[in-house]
């Protein structure tokens, strides 16, 4: 069996030695049932009228009787057949059956069957118009722009067009210079009529000018082509084409636009609104009919196109992409819903050989022969059982009560950053400066193992990257499929991020039996962007105002391994030095001792310090793997920089303060500008002329102060948010200081992070300031506490903006006061119990006084002023220049 033939879902052959043409067929709801299935509509040259309701058992199977709902001999051949509204007074759809020298309108209607014949189908007679002309074909719509109803424009053999306003007949007019009928199209955006008359031309005539022209009952036909009394038919445009047109087909699937897809005996024509070609395409075989339909890609139009060859092409625009072959060849085709199943391709050849088709291939219906049938052991069945429910009970009691499921046996989720910039940056809308401001395409797979609903993809970079899209839906997944979405990420603001860390988060649905809706469930995946999207190489520096020792026990490695992107190709020599610049401007430099197994690195302001710290220690870890070292470890041996990381903190209070006196004023403006509104209003509706009394300037001057103090608070707000990005920064290189220098777990510093970073928004509501002190204070009086006495104290279950910031810095002093002299952090049940064996040296309470903070704050300044006695069983060194660098 052939790929590309069509397959076969229903077939049929009407009567014997009967003939059909382009117009017999048709596919409409024609008994309004209101389900959304079409019906099969034909018509013979015999007179017969058959409507067909197709329902096979299995694909392939012919008719069965009662796949037809319908069978009438109407006496006259049919020319074709139509389905509208053709009927005054109701929008229901109706039959418009063309006979040579009548038209008639049925309505279709069904009666439910009392026994196991079915339903009963039968044909009322609404009205019929005896045509004093033979007509050729006809075409309907909304002619004038009508609402709710078609009317029915008909074509005579001698080239006469008659109008029909439903019941009732309206006017006729002869085509100018027509000698033979052509195909016959209406243009309801246009409300045009469109034809190829025997000049080998499309012609297009506009309705109104129909309307207005010369009735062609009150002319003689010799005085066809004279001008009559009234006004001229003119045609509105016309066309070339150079051959004799098989059909015509609009197309209009927007408000917007409109085709005209014309099929000739050797070309196939897209024409526009106005008679410019669109596009043509040269056929190979002799077409016999065609069928425009929407496509799935937007701004294109599929075609079908049969031909004498016994098959049908499927055409994008001008592009092939599909051909299937038919048992026939086919002189109309139709595409329509029957029994539930979309998109069914219907074929009539000129002989009766009807067909409902479909694109694709068979399904394999093979299926295992049964096996023989054995006896049952009883005994070893029992055991068997006896065995798998001991299997089910250790699962129960080693996983709980609920069932572990895997997550990714539903749904995988991989990103991948691409090695390389785009080749044309996406960023739009940068306020970097004068850099050139790269991108770089990041790629989130999705593979599904089951079928998934409503899967949802967030992707998160931190401000102010930005990505160009952020958010995608699929509504169905089906299985073992797999999607892959792709998007840019770039700078946008002059400051540098928090990290260089993204997140793709899915939601989605999963199908159960429990829940028709299905099971909500989440996944994610985390990517890392490269250094290169918000640094450049720059020069190095060899003074600073902050600067970080990183210690190490391995030999130190060239930088230009490390970092082989950011090498400044006029001092290759200095492998040991090298800066950084970012694309807001600051300067970072990374120094590596010659000798000593130690990194520094320097910076003008604190915060930049973090993400060219992480990124070698993280370059650092990745280099020692490739070489099979699985022992490295860093450490950091200096005084922690808190005053530094305090003087942040201070200034993002500073400017909420600021941002809460600013709102303050600008609601105080507010009041005051409308209170001015009422009373100059009230001196305007006064029937008295007063004196305004300079209200007019006051309320200018109002109105300047509340859009200056809204300015203001816009840029306050900025400089908040660009402050708070800093601040996580600076809280980033503090926490991993911290890790490096208590040497703490990946458990102790999530909760670290899930302490000092609750937020990933700042607002004047709920503030990082208050968040953070409560999570400090929490951490202090249970895992770090040191006497019951402290595990009794309540924190306030209220958080408000603090007077100042004095109590949160004293707070993560004495944290790491706590961690210094042994304390461990912990989140388990047993993390209430008093850490005095724990921590040598005994641990300071909590002030309850701020005679006892003082006393803690000169103690935690000696503590971090002087490391040589920090931790008792291991002492550190002092911290001494880097060897071999020049300061």
């Amino acid at each position: 069996m052939s790929l590309f033939k069509a397959r076969d879902w229903w077939s049929t052959v009407l009567g014997e030695k009967e003939e059909f043409d382009q117009g017999c067929l048709c596919l409409a709801d024609v008994d309004n049932t209101g389900n959304g299935q079409d019906k099969i509509i034909v018509g013979s040259f015999m007179g017969y009228l058959r409507i067909f309701n197709p329902h096979p058992v299995k694909t392939g199977d012919g008719a069965q009787a009662e796949d037809m709902l319908l069978e009438v001999y109407l006496r006259d051949p049919i020319l074709q057949v139509e389905v509208g509204k053709f009927v005054s007074g109701t929008e229901m759809l109706h039959l418009a059956v063309l006979h040579s020298r009548k038209l008639c309108v049925y309505s279709v209607s069904g009666t439910l069957g009392n026994v196991e014949h079915g339903n009963q189908y039968q044909i009322k007679l609404m009205y019929e118009h005896n045509l004093q002309r033979t007509a050729c074909n006809m075409t309907y719509g909304s002619f004038g722009g009508v609402k709710g109803r078609d009317l029915i424009c008909i074509q005579s053999m001698d080239g006469m067009l008659m109008v029909f306003e439903q019941e009732s007949y309206a006017f006729g007019r002869f085509l100018p210079g027509s000698l033979l009928p052509g195909p016959l199209a209406y243009s309801s955006r246009t409300d045009s009529f469109i034809t190829v008359s025997s000049c080998r031309q499309v012609e297009s005539y506009k309705y109104q000018v129909l309307a207005f022209a010369t009735d062609a009952d009150k002319r003689q036909e010799t005085e066809q082509q004279k001008l009559g009394s009234g006004k001229r038919l003119v045609v509105d445009w016309t066309l070339n084409i150079g051959e004799q047109a098989l059909d015509i087909c609009i197309v209009s699937f927007n408000q917007s636009a409109s085709s005209v897809f014309v099929l000739g005996e050797r070309n196939f024509f897209c024409l526009k609104d106005n008679g410019q070609i669109r596009f043509m395409k040269k056929l190979d075989c002799s077409p016999s009919c065609f069928l425009p339909y929407c496509s799935v890609s937007e701004g294109t139009i599929n075609t079908l196109i049969g031909n004498h060859n016994h098959m049908l092409h499927i055409y994008q625009d001008v592009t092939l992409k599909w051909a299937t072959q038919l048992p026939h060849i086919p002189v109309a085709v139709r595409v329509g819903c029957l029994h539930d199943l979309k998109g069914v391709i219907v074929t009539l050849s000129d002989d009766g050989h009807l067909q409902c088709s479909y694109l694709g291939t068979d399904p394999s219906f093979f299926q295992a022969p049964k096996v023989e049938s054995r006896e049952l052991h009883y005994e070893e069945l029992d055991i068997e059982l006896k065995e798998l429910q001991k299997i089910i009970k250790d699962v129960n009691k080693s996983q709980g009560i609920w069932p572990m499921t895997e997550r990714e046996d539903d749904l995988k989720v991989s990103a991948m950053v691409s090695p390389k910039f785009d080749s044309v940056s996406q960023a739009a809308d940068v306020e970097v400066g004068t850099d050139l401001v790269p991108s770089v395409t990041v790629k989130v797979t999705l593979q599904n193992r089951l079928a998934l609903q409503k899967a949802k993809l967030s992707v998160y970079v931190q401000p102010p990257l930005v990505l160009t899209c952020d958010q995608f839906t699929f509504e169905f997944m089906a299985p073992e499929m797999s999607r892959t979405v792709a998007f840019s990420v770039y700078l946008k603001g002059s400051y540098t991020p928090s990290e260089l860390e993204g997140n793709a988060v899915v939601s989605y649905s999963r199908p159960s039996d429990i829940n028709p809706d299905g099971i909500p469930r989440v996944i994610q995946c985390k990517f890392r962007l490269p250094l290169k999207l918000i640094c450049l190489p720059g020069q190095p520096s060899k003074t600073a105002s902050h600067k970080l020792t990183i210690d190490t026990n391995k030999s130190p490695v060239s930088l230009l391994s490390l970092f082989p992107g950011f090498s400044n190709q006029s001092e290759d020599d200095q492998v040991n030095v090298m800066g950084f610049r970012f694309l807001g401007g600051s300067r970072v430099t990374l120094l590596a001792s010659k000798t000593s197994q130690r990194y520094r690195i320097q910076s003008e302001q604190f915060e930049d310090l973090w993400l060219i710290t992480n990124e070698l220690i993280i370059r650092l870890q990745e280099y020692f793997e490739k070489q099979g070292i699985k022992d490295f470890a860093c450490s950091f041996s200096g005084s922690m920089p808190l005053q530094e990381y305090f003087e942040l903190i201070d200034h993002h209070f500073e400017l909420r303060i600021n941002g809460e006196k600013l709102e303050e004023l600008l609601s105080e403006r507010a009041v005051q500008f409308r209170a001015i509104q009422r009373r100059l209003l009230t001196r305007f509706k006064d029937k008295t002329p007063a004196p305004l009394q300079h209200l007019d300037t006051l309320l200018d001057g109002t109105y300047k102060q509340v859009i200056a103090l809204a300015d203001a608070v816009e840029e306050n707000q900025d400089s908040l948010f660009q402050s708070f990005t800093r601040l996580k920064s600076a809280t980033h290189l503090v926490i991993l200081l911290i890790g490096l220098w208590q040497k703490l777990s990946t458990d102790q510093i999530a909760i670290l992070e899930a302490a000092f970073l609750p937020l990933q928004q700042d607002t004047q509501e709920l503030g990082w300031e208050e968040t953070v002190d409560a999570a400090i204070s929490h951490l202090l009086k249970t895992c770090l506490s040191k006497s019951s006495k402290e595990q009794a104290l309540n924190l306030s279950s209220q958080l408000n903006i603090p007077k100042d910031t004095s109590r949160l810095k004293k707070h993560i002093t004495l944290l790491c006061d706590r961690l210094a002299k042994g304390g461990r952090l912990c989140l388990s049940t047993d993390a209430a119990a008093p850490q005095t064996m724990v921590m040598p040296g005994g641990c300071t309470t909590i002030p309850e006084s701020d005679l006892e903070e003082r006393s803690i704050e000169q103690d935690s300044t000696e503590l971090f002023t002087n490391h040589k006695h920090l931790i008792v069983e291991t002492p550190l060194p002092e911290v001494s220049p880097l060897q071999g660098v020049s300061e």
